[in-house]
């Protein structure tokens, strides 16, 4: 079902009907990716007296209660709110949904004991294209990266100057497949966060970061229509559905 959508002042036909789903579920489960040192999340009925809140164990109703932690427990988005002293919400930061996004594979470079992400790769893969939103597939790819425990593994990451090159040449919201932009034990340094987001000196406030995709690799690099979806959590970080539409 082709749907003809303007955007941006520019006129583009996708297919709604065939959505590209690029986020992780979450799953009271071990099959669930974690990091940051967190426990597996939980759903779990409430109890309240004699009463469960699950219907096979007599009630009207799944009542759940659900614990987990955006940052550690799947696919999220979040604001600069996330490194500023002040409260920023991302409910606050994403007002519109819709983006052109460039999908781009990179192998990260070793260097010693790290696997570092290099402007020269980013540059190589977007070929001249500036799109809105970039969406960063780490190689190797293997699905393994839907439910990874990635706590103490080193992950790669973005370079500062690469993150610096994404906000100067316009980029405003950044997918990537790994827990962080930054690396794992930076000594709270998160070089990368802050040059995206030009924190502290000016703080680009409507640009947000997604962490913990996965980009199958039935999907191609290009041009895509992005729907980057929240819930509306008062937060730094939502969990989120990005969902991608191809370009016809």
């Amino acid at each position: 079902m082709k749907t003809i959508i303007k955007i941006h002042n520019k006129t583009i036909d996708v297919d709604l009907s065939q959505p590209l789903d690029i986020s992780i579920p979450l799953r009271a489960s071990e099959d669930n990716p974690l990091a940051w040192y967190q426990n597996v999340p939980t759903i779990q009925p409430v109890k309240m007296g004699d009463w469960t809140g699950k219907v096979s164990e007599g009630a009207s109703v799944n009542f759940n209660n659900v614990f987990f932690n955006p940052h550690a427990h799947g696919t999220h988005t979040e604001c600069f709110g996330h490194i500023s002293k002040e409260f920023h919400s991302v409910n606050d930061a994403l007002k519109t949904f819709f983006f052109l996004a460039e999908v781009i594979s990179v192998k990260p470079e070793k260097i010693g004991d790290e696997e570092v992400i290099f402007e020269e790769s980013i540059t190589k893969a977007l070929n001249g294209k500036i799109p809105e939103a970039i969406v960063i597939r780490t190689l190797p790819n293997n699905s393994d990266k839907k439910s990874k425990h990635w706590s103490d593994t080193n992950w790669p990451f973005l370079h500062e100057k690469t993150a610096l090159f994404l906000r100067e040449i316009g980029v405003k919201h950044l997918l990537i497949d790994l827990p962080s932009v930054d690396k794992e034990k930076d000594e709270g340094k998160l070089l990368a966060h802050k040059a995206f987001w030009n924190y502290p000196e000016n703080p680009r406030e409507d640009c947000t970061i997604t962490e913990l995709i996965y980009v199958d690799d039935s999907i191609g690099d290009g041009n895509y229509l992005l729907n980057l979806q929240i819930a509306s959590f008062h937060n730094d970080a939502s969990p989120s559905k990005p969902v991608l539409y191809k370009i016809l």
